[in-house]
Order: structure tokens, then C-alpha cells, then sequence
């Protein structure tokens, strides 16, 4: 069997699957990636048994045959390799990859594809298509806030769901919450009225497909199981969910507040990130004072000091002092777009809305810190 590939294409190729590769190495056939040669193509194919990917690129090929490698070894090779063109042998009944390129030469062992998983990449019957301009917005304005608490598998990810014809995206971690609405253009999509949760692994590969394709029609299928991802005919992901029910998210959004600030996102946001310099490490405590025109932040440290700076806001409520985690200002705010940041607030206690002016699709929620 032999093969020629265009060692840039191949080693762009091997990038984007490389991160699926199982880690953990709980079977050792999962640390290595599947190589299936066909006519004028090869196919990388990588999993972890929660998410695989299948990237597809162009060759001259003159035999077909499938075998396994170790993928990081592979890709640390290629890395280094010069760009051009790089020659694929592997001679009959025997278990070694021959890489050539120039006068460069490579003798890697190679393994029966026997053991690697048999994996899909689709299910037409529930496809539906979306621009992976929005999947890369809707992670964008939600993943900050997925949960790492792996004691709640269910808020390890992002739950998605049509909701009065859009696609409601939402993630938690019990302290703060977002939620981003898309337009979809197929609407009633059975296996989206009840939702399902994205793993944030998947989600990362959902990224990943988005930003590599910015321009594409993503196609999206979903069963009891999985989610499937193509793009281009030649990217594929299959992730598989998180078989829980997500909580009523809608039960820790005020249905009424009382006052409300407005400022602006990036006055704002440099200002908490100063602040946080003098706040205590575990807690991220940041105190905000406000009256009806000021706002002035600030944090003490008992070993270091303290801070404290005054912004301009636009506040019609009593006066009042809260509390948050910096960080999950800071968080919140970097994901969203400049212009003006709406608070509403009832007291103290209670969970604070934030909306953007330039974001009516968007809706963030966090939980005030006591200090």
C-alpha cells in the first residue's frame, strides 16, 4: 500500500482529531488514531468512546488498506517535518508505516484495526442545518458558565433546546447562568423539544468545527445517544450526550426586579479586573457601591492591601452595597459584545440579571456574593 499526501494537508488533519484521542489511555487501542486509505482519500478517524472525529483529505493513492498508529507519535513527526509532499508505505503483511520525505525516513509500528471501535457519523433521519457562525456565538455567550462539578454530570455542559421556534442555548454551574437564543431555520425538530446536553468536550469540538469552517452550513442529526456534526463533507464529530435531565433552569430567574444600573461593558469590565488584583483568592470577593450616578468598586486583602475605584453609572434605586466573585464578572462580561450592560437587581441576596443592549438574544444571571 502506498500513498502520497501533501504533509501540510496531512498534518492539519491529524491537529484537528488529536485532541479527541483518549488521555486517560483506559484502552490503549483508543491512543491511537485509524487510517483508512481509499480511492484519492485518506480518512483520520479518532475517539475517546464520548467523542470521535473523522477528518477526510485528498491523496494519491494507489492501493486501498486501513491500519492503526499512535496518533501523538505521528503528529510529533509531522510537526517537525518540512512542507511538501510525504510518501505512505505499508508493505505487504507487514506491521510497520514507512514516511519518506526527501531524505528523511520514518519506520513506525503499526496495529490491525481489529479492536478500534466501529463508530457513526450520522443519522439523516432527525438532520437538521445551522451556521456555524451561530454555533460559535451560541458557545461563546454560554460556556463560561458550564459547571466542572462532576458530582452534576447533568451541568457539565450545554443544554440545548427548541423553544418558540429558536434555539434556546443554556449552561449553569448552580452560581451563575446564561442563556442565548438562535434563529433556527427548521423549526419543530423532534429531538430538540425536550432537549439534550452537550458535554463540554463536545462542545470544545463543536467550537473547533465552527471556527475551522466559519463560512459553512453545519449539518446537525441527533439520536437517543449521540449528536452528529458534519461540515463540508469531509469533518465529522460524533459526541455523545449526557443522558440526564436538566434542572428548571427558569426557576432561578427573577420574575420581577426592582432597580435597575446601566454602564458601559468595557469601563466596567477593566474596572473589576483591577479590583480583583487585592481581592482574597479563594472567594474573588469584589464590593459594589452604588449610589444614582457612581459606582465604586472595590476589594481588600488582609495580607496585601487594598483597592477601590469609582466608575460612572446610571442607577435608579436606593442606595445599595452587593457583593460578587470577580471572576464570574469578569467571565460574563468578556463574553459579551461593547456598548451598554443592564444589572436588575432587587437586593442584596437575590440573583441579578444582566442583559446587553447590543445582545437582545442573550440573558445572564448571577448569584450575589456575601462579603
Amino acid at each position: 500500500m502506498q500513498v502520497r499526501v501533501d504533509t501540510h494537508i496531512f498534518r492539519e488533519a491529524l491537529n484537528k482529531i488529536l485532541t479527541v484521542v483518549d488521555k486517560k489511555n483506559t484502552r490503549p487501542i483508543l491512543t491511537y488514531t485509524l487510517v483508512n486509505i481509499s480511492d484519492d482519500s485518506i480518512q483520520l478517524i479518532a475517539t475517546d468512546l464520548e467523542v470521535s472525529a473523522k477528518v477526510i483529505i485528498p491523496a494519491f493513492t494507489q492501493s486501498k488498506g486501513t491500519f492503526c498508529v499512535n496518533a501523538k507519535n505521528l503528529f510529533d513527526i509531522l510537526r517537525e517535518l518540512p512542507n511538501g509532499e510525504i510518501d505512505l508505505e505499508v508493505p505487504v503483511e507487514e506491521n510497520i508505516l514507512n514516511l519518506n520525505v526527501r531524505d528523511i525516513h520514518y519506520k513506525l509500528l503499526v496495529y490491525s484495526n481489529e479492536e478500534f471501535p466501529h463508530l457513526s457519523f450520522s443519522n439523516v433521519e432527525n438532520e437538521f442545518q445551522i451556521n456555524s457562525k451561530q454555533v460559535s456565538e451560541i458557545i461563546t455567550k454560554t460556556s463560561y458558565a458550564i459547571s466542572n462539578d462532576e458530582t452534576r454530570l447533568y451541568l457539565n455542559g450545554i443544554f440545548l433546546q427548541e423553544t418558540d421556534s429558536k434555539l434556546r442555548a443554556v449552561a449553569t454551574d448552580g452560581h451563575r447562568l446564561s442563556i442565548y437564543d438562535s434563529e433556527l431555520n427548521q423549526t419543530q425538530i423532534e429531538t430538540l423539544i425536550n432537549g439534550i446536553i452537550i458535554p463540554k468536550k463536545g462542545v470544545h469540538e463543536l467550537k473547533k468545527i465552527s471556527e475551522t469552517f466559519p463560512d459553512a452550513i453545519l449539518r446537525l442529526s441527533v439520536d437517543d445517544s449521540f449528536m452528529y456534526v458534519s461540515a463540508d463533507e469531509t469533518y465529522f464529530l460524533s459526541i455523545r450526550l449526557i443522558a440526564r435531565e436538566y434542572p428548571k433552569y427558569q426557576a432561578v430567574i427573577p420574575s420581577k426586579t426592582s432597580f435597575m444600573l446601566k454602564t458601559d461593558k468595557d469601563i466596567f469590565l477593566d474596572a473589576v479586573r483591577r479590583i480583583r488584583i487585592m481581592s482574597n483568592e479563594k472567594s474573588n470577593g469584589v464590593r459594589l457601591q452604588v449610589t444614582g450616578t457612581e459606582l465604586t468598586l472595590s476589594a481588600n486583602h488582609p495580607s496585601l492591601g487594598d483597592a477601590r475605584e469609582t466608575i460612572a453609572v446610571n442607577y435608579n434605586g436606593n442606595e445599595l452595597e452587593i457583593g460578587f466573585n470577580a471572576k464570574y464578572l469578569i467571565d460574563t462580561l468578556s463574553s459579551l459584545e461593547e456598548g451598554e450592560v443592564l444589572f436588575e437587581i432587587n437586593n442584596e441576596l437575590s440573583p441579578v440579571i444582566l442583559k446587553s443592549e447590543s445582545l437582545p438574544n442573550y440573558l445572564g444571571v448571577i448569584m450575589p456574593l456575601k462579603l
